[in-house]
């Protein structure tokens, strides 16, 4: 049911996304962009996913609860781990994530995105300290080859998620900072971080811990997406793990449990069910989780585990590490 009604909202927004790729119709909704300055070539690019300007509801200073204290999470549900030095451990689930799609916080001094897009299995954690201006993020309601556009409250830049790089608007060419930061369960978080800390569910009328995406991850073509599929025969659906402009397919990662290449080393272990999978997250498939350290150092490296033809999309001269 979810996966026909996403096809007939695509139908729809295909058809009509050459009449409304422009910025003189979305001035209405945006006085307050800048639509002059842009690193877009081709408005038709930009959609609408349906939902409008915080449609999807942005999270600002979210309340957190002990980790021994949480019952409502399954041990495999998959939740963002931000572990910075001096700080206690915090854990954002993706339960909460898939429907509000990003966080602002603040962990110490650290000011924080903590960003989910779930058309594209994206999560990344961005340093919300732009030159010295703390930005506060919302959710644009606009998709680019089928990933979040997000903006700022304080400039109504719009930014593109899974590059963390503004595109339209005032502080367009600006990028953020992605932070070391990773997916993996929630059993493997409260497991090395008993003491920690997890984002309390949301004051909101949210079905937590159901996947609003039923087996969108299984699909064979994405939401809103007229991109290339990717080369090799990888499913546009696959996941792989990215670090600045290579790609490690997941598939190569599973087998081979650990890898290490150009700089990094990579791990993979099970226990993490997919949250675009089945109707339950907590009783998906495994897809398992992913560690990305530096080879000399062991310090953790900024990564994404994001699927493949998004990947492909934003870097199309990236390099597609395959093994031998």
């Amino acid at each position: 049911m979810i996966l026909r009604t996403l096809a007939v909202v695509a139908g729809m927004a295909l058809a009509s996304g050459s009449v409304h790729a422009d910025p003189n119709f979305w001035k209405y909704e945006w006085p307050n962009t800048d639509f002059e300055k842009t690193s877009v070539d081709n408005w038709a690019e930009i959609l609408s996913g349906g939902p409008p300007k915080d449609g999807i509801p942005a999270l600002s200073n979210p309340s957190f609860i002990s980790a021994i204290d949480e019952t409502r999470i399954g041990d495999r549900e998959p939740v963002i781990a931000v572990e910075f030095d001096g700080q206690v451990p915090r854990a954002y689930p993706i339960r909460y994530l898939t429907w509000h799609e990003i966080v602002n916080d603040d962990v110490g001094p650290h000011k924080v995105a903590v960003t989910f897009c779930p058309l594209c299995n994206s999560g990344i954690t961005f340093d919300r300290n732009v030159g010295g201006k703390i930005l506060t993020f919302g959710v644009s309601g606009k998709l680019r080859n089928s990933d979040m556009v997000m903006y700022d409250r304080e400039t109504e830049s719009w930014w593109q998620q899974a590059i963390g790089e503004a595109i339209v608007g005032e502080l367009t060419g600006t990028k953020l900072t992605a932070l070391p930061t990773w997916m993996e369960s929630w059993g493997q978080f409260k497991a090395r971080n008993p003491n920690g800390l997890v984002m309390d569910q949301p004051n909101f009328g949210r079905q937590y811990g159901r996947n609003p995406y039923v087996s969108y991850d299984s699909s064979t073509r994405p939401f809103l997406y007229n991109g290339e599929n990717p080369p090799h025969g990888i499913e546009p659906l696959a996941r792989v793990v990215r670090i600045g402009d290579r790609a490690w397919p997941l598939t190569r990662l599973s087998k081979e449990g650990e890898v290490t290449e150009k700089g990094v080393r990579i791990s993979w272990q099970s226990g993490q069910a997919s949250a675009l999978d089945g109707r339950v997250i907590a009783q998906s498939r495994d897809v398992g989780t992913v560690r990305v350290r530096d080879a000399k150092t062991g310090k953790d490296v900024p990564h994404d585990v994001m699927f493949a033809f998004a990947f492909h999309a934003f870097w199309p001269d990236g390099t597609w590490m395959l093994g031998s």
